[in-house]
């Protein structure tokens, strides 16, 4: 049990720290933009570029809401193997998109970040959930 009880706060530290990286990110997205950009660029290119990755930005929040949600409902609180990912995937996105901010890396970057450490573990999280209330057909 031990260990299962020091997986809870890792986890709820990990999604923490990612959270607070992903919201650093868009109050500092300026730089990373422009390190999307020709050296010379328009204000739409400029805008466009923003408004990307914005998106993706406003997509992972949303699936910060899913992991949450399914975390403080219980159904993957205590669940190992979902801890371990998630812990393994926000830990690498926190470290990873600390690199994004400072090394000031291009916006495609971004989305190598995103589906290794937002979107698995927001999906086994999904399936976590469906495996745990189940699709059961209701008789009339």
């Amino acid at each position: 049990m031990g260990r299962i009880s020091g997986l809870v706060p890792s986890r709820f530290l990990t999604l923490l720290a990612h959270l607070v990286v992903v919201i650093t990110l868009f109050w500092s997205r300026d730089s990373n933009i422009q390190a999307c950009l020709p050296l010379k660029f328009t204000p739409e290119e400029y805008e466009k570029q923003d408004m990307q990755l914005v998106a993706a930005l406003s997509v992972t929040l949303a699936l910060f809401a899913v992991e949450l949600a399914g975390f403080f409902s219980g159904v993957s609180m205590f669940n190992s193997t979902q801890s371990l990912i998630s812990i393994g995937a926000h830990c690498s996105a926190s470290v990873a998109l600390s690199f994004f901010i400072f090394e000031r890396w291009e916006c495609t970057t971004y989305w190598y970040i995103f589906v290794f450490c937002s979107a698995i573990p927001a999906i086994t999280e999904i399936a976590l959930f469906i495996s745990v209330f189940g699709l059961k057909k209701k008789p009339f």
